[in-house]
């Protein structure tokens, strides 16, 4: 069942692109500037790459396949050393935090939406209430 809907729906594509399938994938490779901040080092750095894709799905307009990063760039990296009372004075204990800031160089894979070739058809309302004595609909 699942392999005839496959068929259907590349037939549909070809069909509907005049027997032709149209390719609108694109690659193209994008620097993002990324920031982080964590309890240890290594949350940090998790901090900062996550942020990677939120940054460019802001940027774009386009359908994202895949962001795969290809190269990393350390631009700073913080340790912060406090210590922390309660209620000022007692139970003095030392914390640490750390901040990176990173370039990422990214490999985007995307659909780009402007070659995407819709076809418009123009459809009744599925809402419609349908009256007997009229043909159209309200």
């Amino acid at each position: 069942m699942k392999e005839q809907q496959n068929k259907e729906i590349k037939l549909f594509s070809q069909k509907s692109q005049g027997g032709r399938a149209v390719s609108a994938t694109k690659k193209t490779s994008q620097i993002v500037k990324v920031s982080g901040k964590g309890e240890n080092k290594a949350a940090a750095f998790s901090s900062a790459l996550s942020n990677v894709s939120k940054q460019i799905l802001k940027e774009s307009t386009d359908v994202l396949l895949r962001i795969e990063p290809k190269d990393v760039d350390i631009l700073s990296a913080t340790e912060k050393n406090y210590t922390e009372r309660f209620l000022f004075f007692f139970f003095p204990r030392k914390r640490t935090t750390y901040e990176v800031e990173l370039n990422v160089e990214v490999e985007i894979s995307m659909i780009d939406m402007a070659e995407v070739p819709f076809r418009q058809v123009d459809a009744q309302d599925p809402n419609g209430v349908s009256v007997p004595f009229t043909t159209k609909k309200i």
